[in-house]
Order: structure tokens, then C-alpha cells, then sequence
């Protein structure tokens, strides 16, 4: 189930995202990988970008229009999306999901809360991490277990995959506890074969809803198309 976008904002047939193979089929994917020239922004959604750059205010105009797309599937009609307190979209009553957006992508993926508790979705353009990030993001055994990645699978920048995926964990891990979430606060454990990866939560992952306390968050991982994508979601 799914409506990506191309440069001109043209609809395809469902199951051509590139994001959606990461995720369960109760969840619907829209992607794009530009934008609509002079597209504004939707009513109500305006204040938001009002000081921001030109780029960024594309990729905002862009990625919440994939988000009014997937919800339009669920029967929704467009509204405004706005953000939370930790700049987290606010989704109808009933609806979960996540936005994305970077260089050259920009994706959203909703579920009926029912059906997909949690959903996380990150993007990143497919190249290493600026020097000294890498140190900043990582826990125990983390650095270990890159060095160890890049000797056997060469060719993958594994410390950006490593933020997105972390990336990925924070946004589904918020809105089930309102509380932060550090780089440090997660440790990961990837399978470079599977394309999977798992986060051990190091802090109390109690949640504010009646979901049991996180202490583990499973996700999925591609790199394709110069980018690396990563998500994260709970039934």
C-alpha cells in the first residue's frame, strides 16, 4: 500500500517504494525523491518553515505532503500536520507514523495505531559520518562492532547507518514515552546479512500509553540509491 512521488509529484503504482520493504504491509509508504517547483506550504503548516532556508523548506513541504498522501489511504482528508513538543508530527486520532527527510529524499509512513504501535523512519544520504560523530553516538561495544563491520562488508558507510537506525529508534521511542532518548542510551546490534538490527534500550523505557516498558526496539535497514534507510516498528 503505497503512492510514491517522483520530481513532479506524480503518482505510481502501489509497491514501488524504495522504504516500504522495510516495513509491515499495515503500513503505508510515500515517498519522493524531489520536489514540486514553487509548491507552498499547506494552510496552517505555513509558520513552520516562515524562517527557514530554502532547502529545508522544500524538504518540509515535500515530506508532509507524503504524509497527507499515505493518510488520504486510511480515508483522512488533508489537514495540517503539526509538530509536537520534540518537533514530532502530531497524526490523528488513531494513526501512528514518522517523516523523513534528507538530501534528494523525502518519505512518510502511517498505520492505524491498532495495527503498528510504533513506527521510526530515517534517511541519509550514503556517505561516513564527518570526523569525530562517530564517537559521540556510539555505547559500549558499538565501536567494536563497526570496525568489525567495515573489515567484513566494505563499502558500507556503517557509522551513518549506525545514526540513522538510532535515528529510527528515537522517533518511534518518543511518542511511547515523551521522555528523550540519547545516542548513548541505545545499543545496537547489527546483522550486515539479514538487514536487521536490534537496540537494547540502556535507560527505563516505561511508556506514558498502556504498551509494555521498551527494552528492545527490532528494525530494518537498505542501502540503495546513494542512501541508507533505516526503520524501526512494533505490532
Amino acid at each position: 500500500m503505497s503512492s510514491p512521488a517522483d520530481l513532479t509529484g506524480t503518482a505510481h503504482p502501489p509497491g514501488r517504494t524504495v522504504i516500504e520493504a522495510l516495513l509491515p504491509p499495515a503500513v503505508v509508504a510515500v515517498e519522493a525523491f524531489g520536489d514540486v517547483p514553487g509548491e507552498e506550504p499547506f494552510p496552517g503548516e505555513e509558520d513552520l518553515v516562515a524562517r527557514a532556508v530554502e532547502g529545508r523548506r522544500r524538504e518540509f513541504i515535500t515530506a508532509r505532503r507524503c504524509a497527507r498522501t499515505a493518510l488520504r489511504a486510511f480515508g483522512h482528508e488533508d489537514a495540517p500536520i503539526r509538530p509536537g513538543p520534540r518537533r514530532e508530527p502530531q497524526w490523528p486520532a488513531g494513526m501512528t507514523g514518522s517523516i523523513t527527510h534528507c538530501a534528494g529524499y523525502r518519505a512518510a509512513a502511517v498505520a492505524h495505531a491498532s495495527d503498528v504501535r510504533l513506527i521510526g523512519i530515517d534517511a541519509e544520504p550514503h556517505a561516513p559520518l564527518r570526523p569525530g560523530i562517530a564517537e559521540s553516538i556510539t555505547s559500549p561495544g558499538e565501536p567494536a562492532m563497526l570496525t568489525r563491520l567495515a573489515a567484513t562488508h566494505p563499502g558500507i558507510a556503517w557509522g551513518r547507518l549506525l545514526f540513522s537506525a538510532k535515528e529510527s529508534v528515537y522517533k518511534a521511542w518518543y511518542p511511547a514515552t515523551r521522555r528523550w532518548l540519547g545516542f548513548e542510551e541505545a545499543r545496537l546490534s547489527i546483522d550486515p546479512e539479514a538487514g536487521t538490527f536490534t537496540a537494547t534500550i540502556l535507560v527505563d523505557g516505561t511508556r506514558t500509553d498502556d504498551g509494555p516498558p521498551l527494552r528492545t526496539m527490532p528494525g530494518r535497514f537498505t542501502v540503495t540509491r546513494g542512501l541508507i534507510l533505516t526503520a524501526v516498528t512494533s505490532p
